[in-house]
């Protein structure tokens, strides 16, 4: 089954329903929730994704939005390897780098975020949720 991780940015547009994107991206993931993909988080996106959803919403509904997220996707570990092949691949930010090294050691196939440019050099495909939606069949 093909694998997507999806960057925190995506994942927000959803949970905090951010217009104009949050459509696309509750499109996107819906092809996890129905079964057709294996959808994947990075581990930093779901601490990051706790913090900023406890601050915009309150604890009690981030840890409700995280459990089920937890349900649907997996997670990519960031270890050592990840890390240290983050600091190697020249990435302007850091944090990309270690999503990027993270999906691919966790054998994704695209990473769908809106930061696109931000992942120039990527080696995992990186597409945009509403580009993503077009082409996901064929990846």
């Amino acid at each position: 089954m093909k694998a997507v991780l999806f960057d925190t940015n995506v994942v927000l547009d959803v949970l905090l329903d951010r217009a104009p994107h949050a459509h696309a991206s509750a499109q996107a993931m819906a092809l996890v929730e129905r079964g057709e993909m294996r959808g994947v988080l990075c581990a930093t996106t779901v601490t990051t994704l706790f913090y900023l959803a406890s601050r915009a919403l309150d604890a009690r509904r981030a840890r409700g939005h995280i459990d089920a997220l937890l349900r649907l996707f997996d997670v990519a570990p960031v270890t050592r390897l990840v890390l240290t092949d983050a600091l190697a691949i020249g990435f302007a930010d850091y944090e990309d780098a270690v999503l990027h090294e993270a999906a691919r050691h966790a054998d994704v196939q695209v990473i769908v975020t809106r930061n696109v440019r931000d992942f120039s050099g990527a080696i995992v495909p990186v597409l945009p949720p509403d580009e993503f939606l077009l082409a996901w069949r064929k990846i």
